[in-house]
Parts: structure tokens; sequence; C-alpha cells
């Protein structure tokens, strides 16, 4: 490591001598030892990691957590924050020597404040993406980030992995809708920086800094969102393509038409589809098969602005060109949500049908069915039937190229080859001046593509900033950063 040096996490045997001290701080409820009871909190969604904690840690007020924070630094324990764990890389598993314990924020889900006039949301790190949601369209307001596992993931979560989602193309990533933050610092300071104003500009830009950070650096406890006027007409269609270059093309005369009333534009493989349609109830094709599919979303907040009219015009130049070879536009929000969960079931599905390897990446939108066409042939090259299984947020370059083992492959032994096939990707992502990792973060699968991807000052600045706030290695060990994993 150049220059800057970061100590180790501390043994196993420091943890048992404070959990008396954890106890007297969050009380029985708020500390969980028996294995039955952690187990859950052990292992990454993926089935990808298996750790093992000695305790869970459950506080219920950002007061509680500091003193936490506090007491582990002081005993040099490691702490691993945790949200939905619904991590695609392991950014939320602890190790498997046990020398970490598991910080969960889901007591603290408090909804703190929301001003429909300000058009914020104050709330804590608790609180799941989809409850957040709901608060904000109580208020008559719209908070514009969605994903797929919006039901489980926590806002703290979302917030340190920069989630990005069906949205992007509109509203930003999860960093641009953040206006504050209020965080824990790895020595168990509070950093209270909950504000609302949308004109700061007094120093350094503090939560950026959290925001994607993954837990190396803190804790986010709260934040401040920034809401939207809620739509008050939305339009879906799923169109059948014939290529991902009419794909492309659609997008292209969508944003041509009207580029503000763009609200989602999702790209999805034939072969996704069929693995949703066999794997997951209640879901069925409402048009012709294709080789390709796109979900385009409309909306507005301005009542009689004719977005059904829009659609319909767009695609129907689309079809006499030969861009769209069959649509269908929901009659209502039951049809609505079919529609979408064609896309959303593509993560359960993929899951279901067996192994699969997954790659997060981004390219230019432009290179988008390029970057498809290059890892068919590369993949096939590299392992003769293999299923790729691409699909994603067209609108923003965001491309979840998946695949999944052959069917004459016994998963192990596919799993086994994932680097292989993740490099054999990124090989072309570089190429294409992409990104190995568009949303879901690095966590514990990919550092080891940091050097090469972003080595170098870059990834030296990172080192340098982890070694001022963290220098003990206490928050989050082994995620994001290369050779930086907690001791056994």
């Amino acid at each position: 490591m150049p220059d800057t040096q970061i100590q180790d996490a501390a043994a196993p045997v420091a943890i048992t001598a404070i959990l008396a001290e954890l106890r007297g701080i969050v009380g029985d409820r708020g500390l969980l030892t028996e294995a039955s009871d952690t187990a859950a909190y052990a292992e990454d969604w993926r089935k990808l990691y298996q750790g093992r904690t000695q305790a869970v840690i459950r506080p219920a007020s950002t007061a509680e957590l500091a003193a936490v924070v506090a007491a582990c630094a002081k005993a040099r324990v490691a702490l691993v924050p945790q949200g939905g764990n619904t991590s695609m890389v392991g950014g939320a598993t602890p190790s498997a020597d046990g020398s970490e314990l598991v910080l969960s924020l889901s007591r603290m889900n408090r909804i703190r404040a929301i001003d429909p006039v300000d058009l914020t949301l104050t709330l804590e790190a608790g609180v799941t993406l989809k409850a957040a949601q709901n608060a904000a369209a109580e208020a008559g307001c719209l908070l514009p980030l969605s994903i797929s596992s919006e039901g489980t993931a926590q806002i703290g979560g979302v917030l340190a992995t920069n989630a990005g989602g069906n949205n992007t193309v509109r509203y930003g990533n999860a960093r641009d809708l953040v206006l504050g933050l209020e965080v824990v610092l790895p020595d168990g300071q509070i950093w209270n920086g909950l504000r609302r104003l949308r004109k700061d500009n007094t120093g350094y830009c503090l939560r950026q800094l959290f925001v994607g950070s993954e837990g190396t650096l803190g804790v986010i406890t709260a934040a401040v969102l920034k809401l939207a006027p809620r739509p008050v007409e939305i339009e879906v269609a799923l169109c059948a393509v014939p290529t991902a270059e009419a794909a492309l093309a659609l997008y292209t005369r969508c944003n041509q038409h009207d580029p503000a009333a763009i609200q989602a534009f999702e790209y999805m493989s034939g072969q996704g589809m069929e693995f949703v349609l066999r794997n997951i109830d209640g879901t069925s094709l409402p048009l012709t098969k294709s080789p390709h599919y796109a979900l385009v979303e409309l909306a507005t907040p301005c009542a009689g602005a004719g977005l059904r009219e829009a659609m319909e015009q767009v695609l129907a130049a689309a079809m006499e060109d030969g861009v769209v070879t069959d649509a269908v536009i929901a009659e209502s929000e039951t049809q609505r949500l079919a529609l979408w969960k064609l896309r959303e079931e593509h993560a359960e599905a993929q899951k279901r049908e067996g192994a699969s390897v997954k790659n997060d990446v981004a390219v230019p939108v432009s290179k988008v069915p390029e970057l498809l066409a290059r890892a068919a042939i590369a993949a096939q090259k590299l392992m003769p039937g293999i299923r790729m299984v691409p699909f994603g947020h067209m609108g923003d370059g965001n491309i979840h190229l998946n695949f999944e083992q052959p069917m004459d492959m016994p998963g192990a032994e596919f799993l086994a080859q994932d680097h292989a096939i993740m490099d054999m990707v990124g090989e072309i992502v570089r190429d294409l001046d992409g990104s190995f990792s568009a949303e879901h973060g690095v966590g514990l699968l990919k550092p080891y593509m940091m050097p090469e991807w972003r080595g170098g000052a870059e990834l030296d600045t990172m080192r340098k900033i982890k070694a001022a706030l963290d220098p003990h290695n206490l928050m989050n060990p082994g995620k994001v950063l290369p050779g930086m994993r907690a001791s056994s």
C-alpha cells in the first residue's frame, strides 16, 4: 500500500470483553448473540458469502449508535453496518472469522419530517425505501428513487451504496437526491449535516463523501432527501424490438419527442424474459415473443399533458419504421404493475434458474448495443453454452450483464469461473470507456478490480481518506479497497 498505512481490526478475543458494555447501551432487545438469531445477518442475499458474527447490534437511536461505535473503537472491534442486506456484492456481510460485529440499522426507522413546500423528506437510515416512498406519496409528493429491492432495502444502505435504479435517467442516482446527512464517524462522533438547503457552498461537501462509501468511512444514521411533485399522468408501454440497436433507437425517439417526460427506459433480453415467465408466478407476456424488449414509462405532474397521445404517436411511427414490432400500453394501474413486474423480477428469476455471474456495468448510452454484441461473442468463446441474460437501465447506460450457467454444467463449477467471466466483460467495458460498477458498488466481490480500474492517484487518494477517518480499519473492513481485510 503506497505511503498510507491502515491498521488491521482487532482479533475476536476483544469482542467478548465488550458485549456486556454494548448490552448496557442498547438493551436486551438491541443485542442478538444466539447463532440462530445472527445467522441471517451473516449471509448475503446472493448466498455468495457465508460470514460469522458473535453479535448483531441493533441501536434504536443515533445516540445509542454513537456510543456503540465509540466503545468498539476503543476496543478496536470492527463493525459491519447493515441495512436490508440486499447487496449484490457482499457489501454488508461480516468476515468468516467472527472478528466483526454487525451493526443493524433496522430499529432506527422513523420519518422525522416531511415538507411538501421545500420538497424534502427527513428520515432515519432504517426506513425502507418503500416506506419512504409511501410517506412521500401521502404528502402528495414523489420520492423518485426506485429499485427492485425497495421493499427490503433501507435508506442507509441505499445511500451508502449510491443506488441508482429505474428512474436515474430522469432524477439521477441516490447522491443526486441527498441534501443532508447525519453520520456517526468511526471514533463515535456525530456529524449533524441534516441541512435542507439547495445551495450551501461552505467548504467540502462532506455528504457526498459518505454517499457511495459502502459504510467504510462512517455510518449514515439519517438523511434529508429531495422530493419531486407527484405525477398525475403516467403511461407505460412494453415494446417488442428486433435488436438492441432498435431499443436504443426507440429511446432516442422518445428523448427527441419530450425528454422531460421520460421517467424510465428499461431494456430486457428475450432470454431474461423467458426466465421470468418460467420462474415467477403470476407473469404473462401480453405481446408477441421477441428477442429484445423495451419498457418505457412517461410521467408528468401536469394534468391534461397528453402523455397517452404522445406515447401512441411515438410508438406508431416506430412500428411503421420497423423499430418496434409489437407494443402494449397499460390501460390501468394493475396492468402497469404487471408490465413492471416482468422487468423487476429479472434478478429473482435468474436466482431460481440456477447459478449466475452478475456484472453491473455502465457504458455511454450510445455504446450499449456494441457492449451486448461483443459480450455475446466473447462469452461463447470463453464458455460454450453460457446463457447471457442482460437487462437494465438503457436510458442511463447501466446494463446488468449477467450470465447463467450452461444447461449441462454444475452450478459450483460455473461459479468457480466467475472472475474469468467478470474479467472478460471488464475488458470490453473498459474499451468502451465504461465502469465495472454502475450502481451495485464494490463490496467484497470486486476490490481486486480496483487497482487496474482506479489505480494511481485515484486509489491512493481513496486510501488516504480512509486512513484519515478510520485509521484502525474498523468500519466495514475488506470492502471497496483492496488488501484491507480484517485480521483473524
